[in-house]
């Protein structure tokens, strides 16, 4: 017996693809049809529908809820009425069919009571613009004749099921509803009609809008607030972000997301943006990512950068003033605790915006979905004026138990999510181990290396299973000798991630030779690469640090050479302990500021590392009279452990050096050289 599973998640995906359509996670799509009872081999009518939390665009069957038809319609009679409809989610695990796959979402009743064989709901910033219209009754018949029904603003849930259930009852000519406040549903006989009906609501809507509405919805450009050329943007960009990021993580830590398209660069500029941020989101899918309203920076885009800081303090601090005030009015005894006053969503004029969240992939999805808004208001404005859900309304929402009940079914965060890391020499061996092991242990890597190719190899390989590689892992060309590179490195990682706050300082080479054979060349160029190399990636991520004020680690990738003198190695040698010492310097002097400096010393970390493969290797195999292929068992078996050290042992220090588990060392040197007793701290 085939099932329309198949044609169902075609149509999902075909609606999820498209932003016009539906947002990120936003919206769901169902379809009714006949299962086999594995109990009685009996034929058993059945509805498929997007779990909770899933995304139409990437949708599997495994994201689907399963629930039978016959219990799901007989509801309604057990229903205790709408101050007591949360009751009924509980009520929809009894329905399930199976095992009944991924969790209902809210929105399972919608789908389920309603008469239709196939049903989409979703979320387009042309259709919620019609939403969230001033008179949007009567725009809706404008827009689409008898074909599209109004239904009057509800909180999501069983009792809006049965309303647009009703009223598609009572319009039979009907083929959707337009939900005021919220979003759109459309229906049909078939996964194709249903689809078709989809996407002739939000075309005719955006077409209505492009023809009838009127140029400039969001008054005249403001002088002074006109975006800055993109690379003053830019800069002005990565100044500000760590100091934003610091503020917005005030009660938890969040990683950031920048975006300075063209609309938001826009609606930043014009004279009515202020009111009509103040307005806050509407759909509900939009202000549980972005909060109710964003912080909104009042100066104009050329104000000087220390006083635009300092203004974006004391707007930070009246936020969280106006967020508790907003719990405060509405909260009940029954209402889940404040989650935090920090905002979501920065906007500063002529420079763009910021969002934050508790990943990267979160940062920027709030980022889309207050983009989502600001395309919802253009479109309410040019046609009616945007009147966006009561605030009580969005309380109720924001502070839903069913809500809350969601956030604690999330998995619960890795040890270095949140944390942003710069490592450098990223691009083989002891680099791109440690970069894979920090994002595997959640932190946003920036892999940094002077030759790009293999960083973005190495970042293209973190981010795979991402839903965006770039929410995972970028890669920056950084040849750490050269003082521009090293900040341009740095700028990409604040714009990409909000800041930064772990780097590993990895990126090295050596020669040996023999004191009377190593050139003054030789000698520049591993402490160029090493003892400058280090400093000047340590020196600016530590005013990025210093910015956010949240403290951080830097840890030095050294070397037993550092401690223990061997033959034909002074230039190498010397290098590294300078790198050493430069671990104390910095935890005495960085310290205050609560961040952490440390080392790792290892030893003939031969397999996969690029100095070894670049001669390092043959000249030290020369030297210790072995052949080139066992020099890695030659280093193990002088060793008191007799094992050999690969590169995940490195990255396995830093990981234990950075992961809060070592919260109080700091100047300490972590040997991993499998025990060479010439090489103890002492």
């Amino acid at each position: 017996m085939t099932t329309p599973v198949e044609p169902l998640l075609e149509r999902a995906h075909l609606l999820g693809a498209d932003p016009r359509n539906t947002n990120y996670a936003g919206g769901n799509a169902s379809a009714k049809g006949t299962a086999v009872d594995p109990v009685t081999g009996a034929p058993v009518e059945v509805m498929w529908v997007k779990g909770s939390g899933g995304d139409l665009g990437t949708l599997t069957e495994a994201g689907l809820s399963v629930l039978r038809l016959d219990r799901l319609r007989a509801l309604p009679g057990v229903y205790p009425g709408v101050e007591r409809e949360d009751e009924m989610v509980a009520a929809l695990d009894h329905c399930a069919f199976g095992k009944g796959g991924a969790a209902p979402s809210i929105d399972t009743a919608m789908h389920g009571l309603l008469d239709a064989a196939h049903v989409d709901h979703l979320h387009p910033d042309a259709g919620i613009a019609i939403a969230t219209a001033a008179g949007g009754a009567e725009l809706t018949r404008r827009v689409y004749g008898d074909r599209v029904v109004w239904v009057p603003w509800r909180r999501p849930g069983f009792q809006l099921g049965l309303d647009i259930a009703a009223i598609k009852d009572a319009h039979p000519a009907a083929v959707g509803c337009v939900l005021g406040g919220h979003g759109i549903t459309a229906w049909g006989a078939t996964s194709a009609e249903c689809a078709d009906n989809s996407l002739w609501m939000i075309r005719t809507a955006e077409a209505y809008i492009a023809e009838h509405g009127r140029a400039d919805p969001f008054g005249p450009v403001r002088p002074g607030y006109e975006p800055l050329p993109e690379a003053a943007r830019h800069e002005r960009a990565a100044a500000l972000f760590p100091v934003l990021r610091g503020l917005c993580s005030t009660d938890a830590r969040r990683v950031g997301h920048y975006t300075a398209t063209l609309e938001v660069l826009d609606f930043l500029s014009r004279e009515r943006h202020p009111e009509l941020a103040a307005r806050g989101t509407s759909c509900p899918d939009h202000f549980l990512r972005t909060k109710v309203t964003p912080l909104v920076a009042d100066l104009p885009a050329g104000a000087p950068l220390g006083e635009l800081a300092d203004r974006l303090g004391e707007l930070h601090a009246a936020y969280r003033e106006d967020y508790r005030a907003y719990y405060e009015r509405h909260a009940t005894a029954a209402s889940p605790p404040m989650r935090g006053a920090d905002p979501a969503i920065v906007l500063v004029p002529g420079v763009g915006m910021f969002s934050f969240g508790a990943d990267a992939q979160t940062a920027r999805v709030a980022g889309e979905f207050y983009l989502n808004a600001i395309n919802v208001m253009r479109g309410a404005e040019a046609l009616s004026a945007y009147a966006p859900i009561a605030e009580a309304e969005k309380f109720r929402i924001e502070y839903w138990e069913l809500e809350e009940a969601k956030l604690r079914r999330r998995p619960a965060p890795r040890p270095l999510a949140t944390r942003v890391a710069l490592v450098t020499g990223a691009g083989s061996g002891i680099g791109a181990a440690t970069a894979r092991r920090l994002a595997a242990e959640g932190a946003c890597v920036v892999a940094a290396d002077r030759d790009l190719a293999a960083a973005e190899k190495v970042a293209a390989e973190i981010g795979a299973g991402a839903h965006r590689p770039a929410d995972a892992a970028v890669a920056v060309r950084a040849d750490v000798t050269d003082e521009g590179q090293v900040a341009a490195a740095v700028r990409q990682a604040v714009l990409a991630f909000g800041g930064v706050d772990l780097v590993v300082n990895n990126a090295g080479l050596s020669l040996s030779r023999p004191l009377l054979s190593t050139t003054a060349a030789d000698w520049d160029r591993q402490h160029d690469v090493m003892a400058r190399g280090s400093f000047l990636v340590s020196r600016e991520t530590a005013r990025i640090m210093i910015a956010q004020a949240m403290g951080g680690d830097i840890v030095y990738i050294c070397s037993k050479n550092a401690v223990f003198a061997g033959p034909d190695n002074v230039a190498y040698g010397a290098a590294k302990a300078g790198q050493a010492h430069q671990v104390r310097l910095l935890a005495a002097e960085l310290g205050e500021h609560g961040i952490r400096v440390n080392g790792i010393n290892p030893d003939g970390v031969v397999r996969g590392s690029g100095i070894f493969a670049g001669g390092w290797g043959a000249d030290r195999a020369a030297v210790y009279g072995v052949p080139e292929e066992e020099l890695g068992a030659f280093y193990a078996r002088r060793t008191l452990l007799g094992r050999e050290v690969l590169p995940e042992h490195v990255a396995a220090a830093v990981y234990v050096l950075t992961c809060d588990e070592l919260s109080r060392t700091t100047g300490t040197h972590l040997p991993v050289d499998a025990g060479v007793a010439a090489a103890f701290l002492r």
